[in-house]
């Protein structure tokens, strides 16, 4: 068995990550943007690993995201104790229906929209990193960027510490895999109207090198 995989949706992330690893053999990979080719290229990335006889002890989704205003604040960490499909259900005069009351089959569902991250990677993080804020990860297909859908989105998820793209297709391929997941996230920017003079790049990836040092064998 092999170390730990921390998958990033780009090349910026990855880098980072690798700047502040102190355990070689942590290996890290950027994969691509959205949760449905993070999905994809997790699952590929475990089945290689385990055809090789080298599975992967655990798997983590990392990168920057936006943060909720009043639970995180930029360039701070956040920790899922969960990773949420925040879109993942059907719209309605009635407002949004989730995945789960939509009447499928439970074995249609797939876990249906939330996958807990595994609660004793989660408690190695949050030992090593104290001043992350541990809450619920939004993964979204669309960023929000309007105060309606912000408002909307608060209102619907009020633990939700992040949004991002890419935690709950990282996730289910982990479940799948019988793989322990988690997610750790540092924050660029605010949740709301897209205003790119509000975010600060620069101290989110530094604030995701600082984190890395966190990332190691579990």
């Amino acid at each position: 068995m092999t170390g730990l995989l921390v998958v990033t949706a780009v090349p910026a992330e990855a880098e980072a990550v690798r700047a502040g690893l102190t355990d070689p053999t942590v290996t890290v990979r950027p994969i691509g943007v959205g949760p449905a080719v993070a999905g994809a290229a997790t699952a590929r990335l475990l089945a290689l690993a385990e055809a090789a006889g080298r599975p992967y002890r655990a798997v983590v989704s990392a990168g920057i995201a936006g943060g909720f205003v009043g639970r995180v604040a930029v360039g701070g960490t956040v920790l899922a104790d969960r990773s949420v499909a925040a879109d993942l259900g059907a719209e309605s005069p009635a407002g949004f229906i989730p995945v789960e009351e939509l009447g499928m089959a439970p074995e249609l569902l797939g876990g249906g929209r939330t996958v807990p991250a595994d609660p004793a990677l989660l408690d190695a993080l949050r030992a090593a990193l104290p001043a992350a804020t541990v809450g619920a990860v939004l993964t979204v297909s669309t960023v929000t960027g309007t105060a309606a859908s912000t408002a909307t989105l608060t209102d619907r998820h009020p633990d939700a510490v992040a949004e991002a793209m890419e935690g709950y297709g990282v996730a289910v391929a982990a479940a799948h895999a019988g793989v322990p997941f988690a997610e750790l996230r540092t924050i660029s920017n605010p949740i709301g109207p897209r205003d790119r003079g509000a975010w600060r790049m620069r101290e989110a990836f530094a604030a995701l090198t600082s984190a890395a040092a966190a990332l190691r064998q579990p």
